[in-house]
């Protein structure tokens, strides 16, 4: 199965953790596949003596489970996955109106001797809350890089995984020479038809 750091960006990793090529597309079937996922993408989160993942080695707020974890962070997932299918005018509108329901703090840290704002999610913040504001500052960060509207869906069915044209022409369909060649491959056969 593959890593889940493949981009090194949460906002493009966490929405491809749905796999719909797989026989189980759950990429994230488990508490311990969320810690996985944390780990390799920087998120420190540690699983507490009953699967709980903590926020940086510490139980949730309230005690919060694994489970619970789990499900909050697929529905960011879920979230992230709408505002990436939009096309770009309306995925600002939709990243937008994420941006207005999310705890984010802006904070001003010095960068080459300059002032440079980062978002970041209040302290306290349970990992899904983390997770939401680090995809969005990656989107933003996307966004004035120049990549707005480079960033794309996979165009091979099922798949849906999300990705960074980074091609000379900007034309690229897919998100993998994997999905590509069956794409190809599917269009050959119905040509043959």
């Amino acid at each position: 199965m593959r890593q889940f750091a493949e981009t090194g960006l949460v906002a493009l990793d966490l929405a491809n953790t749905l796999d719909e090529y797989l026989d189980d597309p759950e990429r994230l079937p488990d508490a311990e596949a969320l810690h996985r996922f944390c780990l390799e993408l920087g998120e420190h989160g540690e699983l507490g003596e009953h699967g709980e993942l903590g926020v940086h080695g510490e139980l949730g707020e309230g005690g919060e489970s694994g489970v619970d974890d789990l499900r909050a962070v697929r529905a960011v997932r879920e979230r992230l996955r709408a505002v990436l299918s939009c096309d770009p005018p309306d995925r600002t509108r939709a990243l937008a109106q994420w941006v207005g329901e999310l705890p984010i703090r802006v904070v001003v840290e010095e960068s080459d001797g300059a002032p440079r704002q980062r978002l970041t999610a209040p302290r306290g913040a349970d990992l899904a809350e983390r997770l939401a504001v680090r995809s969005v500052a990656e989107l933003l960060d996307l966004a004035a890089s120049g990549d707005w509207e480079r960033l794309r869906l996979c165009a091979a069915d099922p798949c849906k995984d999300a990705f960074v044209d980074h091609s000379r022409p900007g034309k690229r369909q897919f998100c993998s020479t994997r999905c590509a060649n069956r794409a190809h491959a599917a269009a050959s056969r119905a040509r043959r038809r």
